[in-house]
């Protein structure tokens, strides 16, 4: 294979590989609003109460499950919520009530809740759920990356004529590569020590070979941690005969780590970028 020259390799780079389902998976958004639509509904009532404390209160009273809610309204996932002032430390739970109404209505006045409600600053409380669940779900986008990555991985692995579970495997131990294979790889598992699982295991008739696969679109301490690691791992892998540890990565993420990826390319042969995934690399590292 030609020599590669690392800046050249880097401008190469990919700047996204986000599809048009990247942003917000809306039908994740709408089923988890569904689920709850018809206790949202119920409290909508409340919007411009002249009287909302006892009105949330008869509610409750009628229809519990209604405090379910409220959490999400404030953008908050679990079910427990802690808080604390001058007159105490609290950790409501709004799933099965653990204090009297009185102090979920203290909860529901000094988080603002009742304010925005009373004053009609929403007009809808499932439209209101929507809207903070799509924002919920924007915190997603660095794990549907991560997946956009294995995703490209995988089909050119598919494309290079390997079939998976017969000879290349998905999210499989490091402990189970060793069963299945009867290799050692406590050079990579410090001893057994270590618990490592890799994206993808591709097994040809003499060979192994250890996956992993990120994309970077946006800078971050991780990346230098990743580069290190992954160059450690290289170095080990070199050490088994019949085993190779291969690194796809790529985005522009990596601008502010240029120099420790930079070290591992220098010392890790097996380091491709998707342009290379994409000129058809499989074809000529699986043998």
């Amino acid at each position: 294979m030609q020599e590669r020259i690392f800046e050249n390799w880097f401008e190469d780079f990919t700047t996204s590989i986000s599809g048009y389902d990247y942003y917000v998976d809306f039908d994740k958004v709408v089923n988890n609003v569904e689920n709850i639509k018809v206790e949202l509904n119920i409290l909508n009532s409340l919007i411009g109460s002249k009287n909302i404390e006892k009105d949330f209160e008869n509610i409750v009273k009628k229809y519990p499950e209604t405090l379910s809610c409220v959490p999400l309204l404030l953008a908050v996932r679990n079910s427990e919520i802690y808080a604390q002032d001058d007159e105490g430390e609290f950790l409501y739970d709004f799933k099965n009530m653990n204090m009297d109404l009185e102090s979920y209505k203290m909860f529901m006045r000094k988080t603002g809740l009742f304010n925005m409600i009373e004053n009609h600053l929403v007009n809808n409380l499932v439209d209101y759920a929507l809207g903070i669940e799509t924002g919920l779900d924007s915190n997603g986008r660095k794990n549907r990356g991560g997946h956009l990555m294995e995703d490209l991985v995988e089909k050119y692995i598919q494309d290079a004529n390997f079939k998976l579970g017969q000879t290349y495997f998905k999210e499989i131990n490091l402990k189970d590569v060793e069963d299945k294979w009867g290799i050692d790889l406590s050079a990579i598992s410090n001893k057994g020590k270590t618990v490592k699982r890799f994206d993808f295991v591709v097994k040809t008739k003499s060979h192994i070979y250890a996956i992993e696969t990120n994309f970077y679109s946006s800078k971050g301490s991780k990346l230098n941690e990743t580069a290190r690691s992954y160059k450690m791992i290289s170095q080990e892998a070199d050490t088994i005969d019949g085993f190779t540890f291969v690194w796809f990565t790529d985005g522009l993420g990596w601008k502010n780590a240029k120099w420790n990826l930079k070290e591992t390319f220098d010392v890790m042969d097996n380091i491709y970028n998707i342009k290379e995934i994409k000129s058809g690399i499989m074809n000529k590292i699986f043998v």
